[in-house]
Parts: structure tokens; sequence; C-alpha cells
């Protein structure tokens, strides 16, 4: 009752700012959140640790996963990549159903804390798989070939990661960034923020990752680093877990997929009613009765959706009876299904950029294997940890945007975005082709290397060029990074139906997913086509293949995937949402979001 009150407080314009929070959140105890001990970065600090931790544990176990795999369990070098893509493209497309259980049915908190344990019960047969005697992959040294029962167990273990990035990646972004209220001016320019300094933490636990992790696989062992990552990860779930009284929850709605149908029939039925003259006529919740939720203005796109919203005359909606939702939509919900069908094209034009990214933990990786890695007579640098440089790249590039190119371009632009979200994603892209054409160019080189050491001058092992030559490749994948994954991010968590929020980050991580199994296909095809001129791009040996050509071919498709994005962002419409005050038409816009 006491919650109610507040509800109703807020909804009579009579709420107080300054001590509640109305966003529709709840505290611990399912009250009306607090402002002051509830959310915006004291919460969010916590959500970040665990985020730091699985990503330490994810890139540390998937850049140096295409070497444990030639290494110690001997596959060839295509097996590998495609395994490595398989793996890949699973763990960021078992996101949606995540998403999808957070939103619909269990709630965020529930599922990050659930899928955090499945992710500790990885890590930990991934540990035992190195040190318990019977499921070792030898009795001790090198062997040739790896007991069946620890490649496995391995396996098992590897795939218990991807059920648990399943529930973890989805709605601990999306948990992270409901703890920033959407109708409050100051905590809505800190969300910006948040999506910014989440890739930082996510970029230190890239950079500890490739370096210390993957530093301790190669001096150590493979088992002290799983032991390392399941210590690590047990302590950040405690962590986690105690940082519930300052947390704000958003409560599941149930399905998220059935408003979008119910829309969809609506349209179908009226499919042959005239469009009203004005489209104040369209049927809109009135904002008193609004219990939850944010009102979305009308757009003028896919306007036969709009006829979800026509109301008949036999349709009476001035009295308290519940209209039939599969007769009648309310305006917000015909948004939310534009907002989503809107969001395919650029899913689509996004998937080749997922393309190159997953070149960086597979072919830049084994680039790096056959040069010159080391720093001193007795150092030498893990073939995995050179990803470093993107890490860094990235973190320069989201720290450059954050403190220096948003300020400025909030002050001549007037956007509280700086530039609009599809505009920073495509700066992103453009970094990704030069990374392609870099990495085609120092390939091209590598392998001139190649013919003068080891075709003509009978060299074994490591070649003599430096693989500091990879440094420029890396570095520009993480500038790209900086703008287009953290973009994408944000994206797909602002332009969905509020109610989809974890799928929307889901949808978010299954354009690297996608993109890892596009990978797979290209690299069948590649070499499918070019074994037949007697040397394929893409060999068993990486000094016998055509790695340059590989990427040229990437570069060219993602030049003419930028020309159909530019078009769609061009005419992309972002979401109006109302605040304030009723209104029931807006105009377009170029930003993120339009306020009334």
């Amino acid at each position: 009752m006491d919650q109610e009150a507040k509800r109703n407080d807020g909804n009579n314009g009579g709420r107080d700012e300054k001590k509640w929070v109305h966003d529709s959140s709840v505290d611990y105890k399912g009250n009306v959140p607090p402002r002051a001990s509830t959310g915006v970065w004291k919460a969010s600090l916590f959500i970040i640790t665990i985020e730091f931790s699985e990503r330490l544990s994810y890139f540390g176990i998937a850049t140096n996963l295409i070497t444990y795999l030639t290494d110690v369990l001997h596959q060839d070098l295509k097996t590998a990549a495609k395994n490595v893509n398989y793996w890949t493209g699973v763990t960021t497309i078992m996101p949606l159903a995540g998403g999808f259980l957070a939103d619909a049915y269990l709630g965020r908190f529930t599922v990050v804390l659930l899928s955090s344990l499945i992710y500790l019960m990885g890590l930990s047969l991934l540990t035992m798989s190195e040190f318990i005697p019977a499921i070792k992959p030898c009795n001790g040294g090198k062997c040739h070939k790896p007991r069946k029962i620890h490649e496995v167990l391995f396996f098992i273990g590897l795939y218990f990661l991807s059920l648990g990035t399943g529930g973890h990646k989805p709605c601990l972004e999306s948990f992270g960034a409901d703890q920033f209220d959407d109708n409050h001016l100051e905590e809505r320019k800190k969300k910006m923020s948040y999506f910014n300094w989440w890739n930082i933490a996510l970029c230190a636990g890239l950079l500890l990752g490739v370096t210390v992790i993957v530093y301790v696989q190669e001096t150590v062992g493979w088992g002290a680093a799983d032991l390392i990552l399941t210590i690590v990860m047990a302590v950040t779930i405690l962590t986690f877990y105690l940082g519930k009284i300052h947390y704000r929850y958003m409560l599941p709605e149930g399905s998220p997929l059935t408003p979008l149908l119910q829309v969809l029939v609506a349209a179908i039925r009226k499919r042959k009613l005239p469009y009203p003259s004005n489209p104040s006529l369209l049927y809109e919740m009135p904002k008193l009765k609004l219990s939850q939720g944010r009102l979305l203005g009308h757009t003028n796109r896919l306007r036969f959706l709009d006829k979800a919203a026509i109301v008949e005359d036999r349709e009476n909606i001035s009295t308290d009876k519940t209209h039939n939702p599969w007769r009648l939509a309310t305006v917000t919900k015909v948004e939310e299904m534009k907002l989503v069908i809107s969001m395919i094209p650029i899913w689509l034009t996004s998937l080749i950029f997922g393309v190159c990214v997953a070149q960086a933990s597979t072919f830049f990786v084994k680039q790096a294997a056959t040069m010159d890695r080391r720093i001193s007579k007795n150092f030498e640098i893990p073939a995995a940890s050179i990803y470093a440089l993107a890490a860094i790249g990235m973190m320069v590039s989201v720290t450059f945007y954050d403190k220096i190119l948003v300020p400025f371009l909030r002050k001549v632009t007037g956007n509280e975005r700086g530039i609009n979200i599809l505009q920073r994603i495509g700066i992103g892209m453009i970094f990704s082709t030069l990374s392609m054409v870099t990495a085609a160019c120092v390939e091209m080189k590598r392998l001139k290397a190649v013919e003068k050491e080891i075709v003509h001058g009978g060299k074994h092992g490591p070649l003599s060029m430096n693989v500091f030559w990879l440094a420029p490749q890396y570095l520009i994948h993480g500038l790209g990074d900086g703008f287009a994954l953290v973009g994408l991010q944000e994206y797909f968590y602002d332009q969905v139906p509020d109610s989809m929020r974890s799928l929307g980050i889901a949808f978010y991580l299954s354009v690297i997913g996608v993109g890892s199994f596009l990978s797979s296909f290209l690299i069948i095809i590649v070499d499918h086509i070019t074994i037949k001129d007697g040397k394929s791009w893409i060999g068993k040996d990486l000094n016998m293949s055509r790695l340059d050509n590989f990427y040229w071919m990437l570069a060219a498709l993602i030049v003419l995937n930028l020309c159909a994005y530019v078009f769609l962002a061009w005419r992309y419409t972002y979401k109006h949402v109302e605040r304030g005050v009723l209104a029931t038409h807006c105009h377009e816009s170029d930003g993120a979001e339009l306020t009334v």
C-alpha cells in the first residue's frame, strides 16, 4: 500500500524526485527505491566488479584457446579456428535465451546470480581436468594424442561457460544501466558515461586476461591459470551478492514478445480501415492510468502498424472496461513494434563487423605465434598477449570519446550525446576496415619473410620479423571497438522497448556470435574454392597459406556493407520518449531519444 501510494503521488505530479525514484523499479524489499541509498555508481560498481571477473575469465581462455586446441589437443589450424568460432558463436548467441528469461519471468538479478554460479561450475571443471590425474591430457609432459575423457570434459566445461554467459552477459550490463533513472536529468547523463566506463572495466579484464592469465598458461601451466580464474570468479560473485541492498530492480513483466504479436494481429485485423486524419485520434493509454513504463510518441514510419491503434466504433474506450489487446493496441505498443522491426536492418548490416572482430582472437593470434616474440634473451611474449594492444586501443578510444569528444560535441551540436549512436557505430566500422587493410599489408610482409627465411633459407622456428609489426592492426581494431562495440551496446539497450532491455543486450552479443559463425562459414567456402588452384588461402600451415587475400576480401566486404549501413542510418528514426506532459505525436529527430 505504501509503495502504491508513492507511485500514485508520482502520477498526480506530486512526486518528490529528490527523495524517491519513480521509474517502475523497486528496492530489495520491493518498495519504491530511495534515490540517496540506491542505484547510480554506488550500485553499478558492484556490478562492474563481476563484469571485470567474467571478462578476465573469458578473454584469458578465448584469446589463447586456439593455442590450446593446436598445441595440447593437437588439432590442425582450420579445425581449431572453426572450433573457436563455433564456441564464440554459441557463447554470444546463448544470451538471447538468458535475456528472454530475465525480461519475461525471473528478473535480471536472479538470472545474473544463477548464471554466474553456472560459469563458476564451468571454470571448476576446466581446473579439475588439468589437476586430477585420471582426466589430465597426459600422464606427464607432451603427448601426441590426449586422453579422450580430457577432451570431452574440456569441451563440457567450455560450453558450461557459454551457458553461464547466456544469462550473465545480457542481464548484467542492462541491470547496471537500470541503476540510472532515465527521467532524472543528472542520472541520465551519468548513464551515457556508464556504458563507456563499463567498457573500461571490460578492457581492464581483457588486458589482464591476455597478459597475466595467458603468461601463467604458457609458463606455469593451464591448470594454474584456471585455478586463478575460479577463485577470482568466486570472490566477485560474493561481492555482487553483498551489493543487493543498493540495487534497483526492474520486475519482469511477462513475455515481451506477446505485445509485439498483439500489435501485428490487431494491424492485420484492421488492415482495411482508413488511416485517421490526425495521429492524435490513435488510441493511447491515459497518463494518469499508466502504472509503470514510459509512453512513446507517434512516428510516421511503418504506418501499416498504426492501424492496430485505430479505435473502431464498437470499441468503447471511455469506460474502465479493459480493451482486448488483440484488437486494439496503444500508440506506445505500436511504436515498440516499429522499434523492433527497425532494428533488424541495423543488426544485419552489423554482422560483417562481427566477422572482423572474430579475426582478432583466431588468425591474428596465429600470426603472432610465427613471429619473433622475444623482449629479452630470457623473456618471450605469449602469442595471445599481443591482444592486449587491442584492449589498450579500446581504452584510449573510450576515454577520449567520453572525456574530450563528447563534451566538445555537446557544445557544438547541442546534442546530449555529442553524436548520435549510429554515427558512432559507423565510425567504428571505418576503423574495422582500416584494421583489415593493415592486417593484409602486414601479412604480405610476413609471407615475404617466410619465403626468404623458411622456403629458401631452410630456417626452422619463428621468423626474425618482430611481433610488434602486428601492433598497428591490433591498435586500430581496438580504436574501432571503442566506437562500434560500445555504440552497439548502447543502441541495442536504448532502442528496444523498455521491457526487452536484457534481450536488447543479447541482440548486441548476437552480432558477435553470428559474426563468428559467418567467419567459420567463410573459412570453409574460401578454403573450398581456393584449394582448387593448388594453394588454399587458409591451409593447415599458416606459412603456406595466403591469409593476406582473406583479409583483403574482408576489407572489401565491410566497405560494401558500410554503404548499406550509412543509407539505413541516414533514414533511421530514433525512439521518442514522452516525459513530463502527455503528447500523442512527435516529430522525427536525430537524437537517440526525444523528450517532450
